[in-house]
């Protein structure tokens, strides 16, 4: 049997098809080949259109089927991994009312904060496990304060994940997964969190039906099977979002283990059987893929905005006709410490693991006569290599002491100069495993539709790539400790 799933991302859409038997990808496609672009209609804003994410995972699909290495009939059950905290908003016809609010968007960081307060930050905390911020149930509070009229009209609020298997069946569902998220979730109740519906005035009616992450959240409609030579009736039987997602398809499922991704935005997630959180809500914890009320299994996320971004953003800027390979190569050639050049890497909105600040990117200390286009290369991946560092030590701070990370092999874990800066600068050892997003929602839609009977065999033919010590911690240290300097001193400003 093979297995469809699909990582709804913020730069473009991907999808694998995945044998049941062997685990591994018969086919894989991307959605467009460009990166698609986000709407800022303000500065701070981020926005992109539910349509099109559906328009793109339909061409992705097709896409894949076109490469005539399977039987599209063949595909028993589907996945989905999305990007998280996004807000969709749909009347009783399930017609998108306005561009999804997505991530990576600040507006809403001030309606947050006020309700951490008048809520009470003990009881944010020890309930929601976080500050509301600028997740999800604040950017609905924003639509509900700017946008009365498109307020009026919402017959349910999803994140993109569920409104992409509403598109393929009809049917509205959620996880508590995904409402942990969004800040809609009591963990000490386990419940919806009333505090939360009743300071923003929400009706707990816009909630969909509640359902497990691994379990079927809806039939695939005849029309859409048509369109894309599917068989009708399959099940959508897994929804995550990308990080939980991530550490699925690393098999990072119990307690002290560790997953780390670098794509558009740089996460380390880390699973826990406590209810814990951080007293600043810098980084924040949502319940895992395997979490029930009986065995805890929670994901305490550090996020950073701008990872892959920023080395696309300096790809862009530089004017250089490179692939990310070739960058990797010539930032290869450039020693550690990028002769002095420092590059902050947060110019994609507010960083939650900075309080919220936005900071913005900076390129400090050029050089007119040293620094070249190499030069920036790797001071960008050193820059995000340090993020990561600063907020690894937020987790450190809060119990969190990794004895090793897993990733995939992709995005920036392509880059042996932005591994040896992350293991550097963390002191923390990296196994690299070939696996992504797509592959890991195939794996989820096996385990959520019974074909897999645990995660155990879901997992059997999953084998280490590389295995990255730390070298040269003393020198990075060093390193870092300069970055740090200048990250304190634009965050005073």
């Amino acid at each position: 049997m093979l297995l469809l799933g699909i990582d709804i991302g913020t730069s473009s859409i991907k999808v694998s098809v995945v044998d049941a038997a062997t685990q591994q990808a018969v086919a894989s496609a991307q959605y467009p080949e460009t990166e698609t672009g986000i709407t800022a209609l303000q500065t701070g804003w981020a926005e992109q259109s539910p349509e099109m994410w559906w328009q793109h995972v339909q061409d992705a699909i097709l896409k894949a089927n076109a490469t005539k290495k399977y039987d599209p009939k063949d595909i028993g059950a589907i996945g989905i991994a999305y990007q998280m905290h996004g807000l969709v908003l749909v009347d009783k016809e399930q017609r998108v009312l306005r561009d999804s609010i997505i991530w990576c968007d600040s507006r809403s960081v001030s309606i947050g904060n006020e309700a951490f307060h008048k809520i009470g930050e003990e009881k944010c905390l020890s309930h929601l496990l976080n500050s509301p911020g600028n997740f999800t149930a604040s950017k609905l509070a924003w639509v509900k304060a700017h946008e009365p009229a498109v307020f009026a009209q919402i017959d349910k609020v999803m994140l993109p994940g569920d409104f992409i298997a509403m598109k393929f069946s009809g049917e509205t569902t959620t996880t508590i997964s995904a409402l942990s998220e969004g800040i809609f979730w009591d963990f000490a109740e386990n419940e919806l969190s009333k505090d939360v519906f009743s300071y923003f005035g929400f009706d707990e009616q816009i909630i969909p039906t509640v359902k497990k992450v691994f379990e079927t959240h809806g039939l695939l409609k005849e029309e859409v099977a048509a369109a894309l030579s599917l068989k009708a009736g399959i099940p959508i039987a897994y929804k995550a979002g990308d990080q939980q997602n991530n550490a699925l398809s690393l098999n990072v499922l119990e307690p002290g283990e560790v997953a780390a991704t670098a794509g558009t935005s740089g996460v380390i997630y880390s699973v826990s059987d406590v209810l814990a959180f951080d007293k600043f809500s810098r980084v924040n914890t949502f319940a895992h893929v395997n979490h029930t009320s009986s065995l805890k299994r929670l994901g305490i996320l550090l996020c950073i905005n701008g990872t892959g971004i920023m080395n696309n953003w300096v790809r862009t800027i530089t004017g250089a006709q490179l692939s990310y390979s070739q960058m990797n190569d010539a930032a290869a050639k450039i020693k550690p410490g990028s002769d002095g050049l420092h590059i902050l890497p947060f110019g994609n909105g507010a960083e939650r693991m900075l309080n919220n600040a936005t900071v913005n990117a900076h390129i400090n200390d050029i050089d007119l006569y040293k620094h070249t286009p190499a030069h920036i290369y790797r001071a960008a991946q050193e820059g995000i290599a340090f993020a990561f560092r600063y907020g690894l030590d937020i987790m450190r701070e809060n119990g969190l002491q990794p004895s090793v990370i897993r990733a995939g092999r992709a995005n920036l874990f392509l880059s042996d100069v932005f591994i040896e800066s992350f293991v550097n600068a963390t002191g923390v050892p990296v196994e690299l495993y070939d696996c992504d997003g797509s592959v890991g929602a195939a794996i989820g839609a096996g385990l959520g539709a019974n074909i897999f009977s645990n995660a155990k065999e879901a997992f059997v033919n999953s084998k280490r790539l590389r295995y990255i010590e730390p070298t040269a911690t003393a020198e990075y240290n060093s390193l870092y400790r300069d970055w740090e300097k200048l990250l304190h001193e634009q965050i005073s400003k």
